[in-house]
């Protein structure tokens, strides 16, 4: 399985991609939204993106938006990992096509609750 993570800051790039690969997926990762679209239209489509709401270029909305309304995309499976908990962010970002929604801090089992619910990881 592959994955693409895209934040801004260098260290929660890490963070998500480690408790990733413990999870065995393959990480590509971008700094913010319009680089983690080009790699998208570029390579490969990753199984899952994980992406910030907060962030340069467009936001982690605007990305969402963006890849629901291009054909070749529209499929990608895509989960929030944000600081955003405020219900109308929550509610906003899964009308966009946002399949899961986690909460930064997170942890290693909650991301993989999330990806279970997706069917990517095992029970």
């Amino acid at each position: 399985m592959r994955a693409l993570v895209i934040d801004d800051p260098r260290a929660m790039r890490m963070i998500l991609s480690q408790t990733l690969k413990q999870l065995g997926f393959e990480i590509t990762d971008a700094g913010n939204d319009q680089e983690g679209l080009d790699r998208l239209r570029s390579a490969a489509l990753p199984d899952v993106v994980m992406v910030d709401w907060n962030m340069p270029v467009m936001g982690g909305f605007e990305f969402v938006t963006a890849v629901r309304t291009d054909p070749a995309l529209a499929g990608l499976r895509i989960v929030m990992v944000t600081t955003e908990t405020e219900l109308p962010q929550v509610d906003a970002a899964l009308a966009a096509g946002v399949n899961e929604y986690v909460m930064k801090p997170f942890t290693r089992d909650s991301i993989r609750e999330k990806l279970q619910l997706l069917g990517m990881v095992a029970a």
